[in-house]
């Protein structure tokens, strides 16, 4: 019956900007040419426009001063700033958490999860749009299988507008696809890139273009093949009430994991006439790890000898598959007048399957088969349409309604036996879960100048969210919806024509994913267990920034000063169930707070050498008293990154880079920090074939240390990973190595901003 609702709903709102449309008056004269970038269908601020031509430099006329704008220097928009990946020799054969590693802002652990200023609450775009391969439980692994290869930038919004949804605490992630296509005057183009690594790894690309007149086809082809080596050392103490001890116990594992990943994408897009352009696109990604490992376990008795030990072998691991489809119809009424529509489906499969034997040295117990099967599939279809129009004298109005729809099933499956062949299904330990939710939402911006160094964009968003759930194995079904408001204001003020201070205001919310809801205590191994919270609410952040920007002399310099605060925050808490057993559910504190400094530099040094740096210090409060914790925890968190690229001829370019990840602090505990360092170098051997040599983690100090503590049980874990790899490859291009220019709504940071 929702379903109906939300269907009933969005037909309704995409009607309304058909009375807009219909209440404009057409140009007298339609413009003789479309243009090269289409009007974006998400929002594109900023005081200038600026050519996309990723390969060479341009220069913009500012008043009466020429300032030249290098490719790989940092785009700023009013809400957002986008750094190129042209020359981040990591992002030739590394992953997509190798490329984030080197944005400012970013932390990416050893897992792949991402985290924006230490929030990990992040929503992740590609292209502008939501994609099933960047949400749900399989995004961290898709973070570290995805070649980086594909993105040409990375644009981030830590206070985005109201057109964009107001998912992720922490802010947007956007990631932009590599421009592939041709100028006007040939007929094809593209590129073959190949990198063979150590320990057997490699990565094999292809991007190629064909036009026909009219008609512009594209495609994408990528393959992958990793190893996922890494060890894990747990030591646990828990409180042991009848003896009043504490028992120390150590659990031990290796894996080996080789991993492989493929990726598809075609696309199609045809002008129909001056006004209308019509695209579409399929795309698809499977990636698959097949592993084996050991562990051991050991725990003392309340006098400190050996009381229970066992040894577990076995084998397991993750796959994916995701796939979707894209129609898009954009009418273009004028100059920056327009109205696109859109419509979007996505779905996806991803498994977690481990098994292994476990047999028991301590006590003479039996040993045990075990299988944990953990699968999650997801279909997701999303309606928007957005009208622009210029409002004269640099005002602008936007108006926009978006829909999702989105359907999960999750089903996790425990069998245990003597041995594989009669292993049978544990029902305590297996359950089928279901969920439904839909998103509507309606917003508008609107962007003015006050004089002639001030100007403001004020938006505002309205959400009407319903959500369904069904435990199927417990027959507990529970349903809510709720209607929110958003509300975005971005200010800009030139102090000269190189300085520019802004400050921006937003409302986002985090909303628990629906795995995290299912109230089922799934089992996770022998010493630990994991239960979603149905009664977890949405957390809610008010964000503050204010920022100063100063572009002269191609240097680049940016310092932000943010405040978060932030009303029922997730957090995860621990508890000792017995028995050495770790149950772990997500809860809301009663807040959060941060605030802190961020500060970006990036520019040369030389004539041949450029520099990019950062540096993020923050201090952050959680309130947890709430759920019994006796007080406030704080913690101040200090990171940075940074990278020296040498150019000393126009054939040779060397680059090193290195990031330390701060540590930060948990409700009951904390994690330390880590960090890495990379080298690499690109030899140009004729215009269109080059030759590259990466290492990353040189110095393999790769790892996530971190510590829980309640009254009842202490834990620290130690993960390392086997990081330390090299590459080999050539990259060859032909046709048009520039690339067509891509269409706004896929870079939202063209402006050059500050001059």
């Amino acid at each position: 019956m929702k379903l109906l609702r939300s269907l009933l709903l969005a037909t309704v709102a995409l009607g309304w900007p058909v009375v807009a449309l219909a209440q404009t008056t057409p140009p007298a004269q339609p413009p003789a040419q479309p243009p090269s970038n289409p009007p974006a269908t998400q929002p594109q601020t900023g005081t200038a426009e600026a050519t996309q031509d990723e390969e060479t430099d341009d220069e913009d006329e500012v008043a009466t001063i020429t300032v030249t704008a290098d490719r790989t220097a940092p785009r700023t928009s009013i809400d957002s700033v986008s750094y190129s990946l042209a020359d981040d020799l990591q992002a030739t054969s590394g992953s997509l958490a190798d490329a984030l590693r080197n944005i400012p802002s970013v932390d990416v652990d050893p897992n792949g999860n991402v985290s924006l200023r230490g929030d990990s609450n992040v929503t992740i775009l590609i292209d502008g749009r939501p994609s099933a391969l960047m949400s749900g439980p399989g995004r961290a692994q898709v973070i570290l299988q995805t070649p980086a290869d594909q993105y040409a930038r990375i644009e981030i919004m830590t206070n985005p507008s109201a057109a964009y949804r107001p998912d992720g605490s922490g802010g947007i992630i956007n990631l932009v696809s590599r421009p592939n296509a041709v100028r006007p005057e040939e007929t094809h183009s593209g590129s073959v890139r190949a990198n063979i690594g150590t320990e057997g790894r490699y990565n094999l690309g292809a991007s190629g273009a064909i036009t026909r007149g009219d008609l512009v086809l594209t495609g994408d082809f990528g393959l992958r093949h990793d190893n996922q080596n890494f060890s894990t050392r747990r030591e646990r103490q828990r409180y042991d009430v009848g003896s009043g001890t504490w028992l120390d116990s150590v659990y031990q594992q290796e894996v080996e994991a080789p991993s492989d990943g493929t990726f598809v994408r075609l696309a199609a897009e045809y002008r129909v006439n001056v006004q209308v352009q019509v695209t579409g696109e399929l795309r698809h990604n499977a990636f698959e790890s097949d592993g084996s490992g050991t562990a051991t376990f050991e725990e003392n008795d309340a006098l400190g000898a050996p009381a229970i030990a066992y040894e577990r072998v076995g084998q397991g691991g993750f796959s994916g598959e995701f796939g979707g489809a894209t129609a898009r119809v954009l009418r273009q009424i004028g100059e920056g007048h327009d109205w696109t529509t859109e419509v979007r489906y996505d779905t996806s499969s991803f498994e977690n399957r481990q098994e292994g034997q476990t047999l028991y040295t301590l006590p003479a117990l039996p040993g045990f088969y075990e299988v944990v099967d953990n699968d999650n599939g997801t279909d997701t279809w999303n309606v928007s349409t957005v009208y622009n129009r210029p409002m004269g004298e640099d005002r602008k109005l936007r108006l926009g309604y978006e829909a999702e729809l989105t359907q999960l099933d999750l089903s996790n499956v425990v069998l245990r036996g003597a041995t594989s062949a009669t292993a049978i299904v544990d029902p305590t330990s297996t359950n089928d879960f279901e969920a439904d939710q839909a998103v509507h939402a309606w917003y508008g911006t609107y962007e003015r100048p006050f004089g002639e160094s001030f100007a403001a964009q004020f938006g505002l968003r309205l959400e009407y969210a319903t959500r369904d759930l069904n435990q199927i194995t417990q027959g507990i079904t529970a349903s809510n919806d709720y209607f929110r408001v958003y509300p975005t204001m971005h200010v800009e003020y030139s102090l000269s024509e190189t300085q520019t201070v802004r400050a921006s205001y937003s409302r986002r919310v985090q909303r628990p994913q629906p795995e995290q809801l299912n109230p089922f205590v799934a089992y996770v191994d022998i010493d630990d267990r994991s239960s979603g919270n149905p009664d977890l609410l949405p957390q809610v952040t008010d964000s503050f920034e204010l920022t100063w920007l100063n572009r002269s002399n191609r240097q680049f310099y940016q310092a932000t000063l943010y405040y978060r605060d932030t009303t029922d925050a997730f957090t995860s808490v621990a508890t000792d169930l017995g028995g050495g057993v770790l149950l772990t559910r997500p809860e809301n504190a009663g807040s959060s707070r941060s605030v802190g400094l961020e500060l970006v530099a990036n520019g040369r040094l030389l004539p041949t050498l450029r520099y990019n740096v950062s540096l993020n210090a923050y201090h952050q409060q959680i309130d947890a008293s709430n759920l019994g914790f006796g007080s406030q925890v704080d913690g101040t968190t200090l990171s940075g990154r940074g990278s020296l690229n040498w150019q000393p001829t126009e054939q040779d370019f060397f680059q090193l880079g290195t990031f330390w990840r701060g540590g930060s602090i948990y409700a009951q505990g904390r994690r330390e920090g880590s960090g890495m360092v990379n080298f690499g170098y690109r030899r140009k051997l004729t215009e269109s074939l080059s030759l590259s040599f990466t290492m990353r983690d040189v110095l393999n100090t790769m790892q996530n240390v971190s510590y829980y503590e309640t009254p009842t049980l202490r834990d620290r874990s130690e993960s390392v990973f086997g990081g330390r790899s090299a590459f080999i490859g050539l990259t060859w291009t032909f046709g048009n190595p520039q690339g067509r220019p891509q269409q706004q709504q896929f870079d939202f940071s063209t402006g050059p901003g500050p001059q």
